[in-house]
């Protein structure tokens, strides 16, 4: 079985040679990621499907210049935050919207059966928890703990320092710590140490 293309191979074949089968694969990367991102700001699945769509349309289109982008996924990640805010603002006309003016749904999901072995209950404090922390806060722990992005990818994609990132990282996995119960404090307070710098 051959191995997978890297985010910058597809990249390539997409701008060099309009290859449908390196964007389909650029999609099935990236578009789950990108939804749940999108979600976490619009609050609708339909609309979340939607603008990841147009997302993927909008690389379609640029494809001849994809080569001047340096880092796709943040790009991505970047027009999908741009196109949820956009969606916002035609919807309930705000004149403005910033991060932190948002209500940010927090999106967890356990992909393995030791992360399925946490109680409902425990799931519940955690949810809870992540719902009362700053919208910022709620979208830089998503980003780096859920969609594994690098420091510097988050700061960018959100328009803020590493510096900002970094802080408010801990604070959300401070915050998150004090609502378990004690023997599940020390796993996730030292997740903050092992983090993608």
């Amino acid at each position: 079985m051959p191995t997978p293309l890297t985010i910058t191979e597809l990249q390539t074949r997409i701008a060099l040679y309009e290859d449908m089968k390196a964007y389909k694969a650029l999609y099935d990367l990236l578009s789950t990621s990108l939804h749940r991102f999108s979600f976490s700001i619009v609050k609708s699945k339909e609309v979340a499907e939607e603008i990841v769509s147009d997302v993927f349309i909008k690389i379609w289109q640029i494809r001849d210049r994809l080569p001047e982008i340096g880092n796709l996924k943040v790009y991505l990640y970047t027009i999908t935050r741009n196109f949820s805010i956009n969606y916002i603002q035609r919807n309930y006309k705000n004149s403005s919207v910033s991060i932190d003016a948002l209500e940010i749904d927090p999106v967890i999901s356990y992909g393995n059966p030791e992360e399925l072995c946490i109680s409902a209950e425990i799931i519940a404090q955690l949810l809870e928890a992540i719902r009362q922390l700053p919208p910022q806060c709620r979208l830089v722990f998503q980003l780096v703990k859920e969609d594994g992005l690098k420091y510097k990818e988050a700061a960018e994609i959100l328009n803020i320092s590493v510096f900002t990132v970094r802080n408010q990282l801990a604070i959300a996995i401070h915050k998150l710590s004090e609502a378990l119960p004690s023997y599940l404090r020390q796993p996730l307070q030292t997740l903050s140490r092992f983090s993608a710098s």
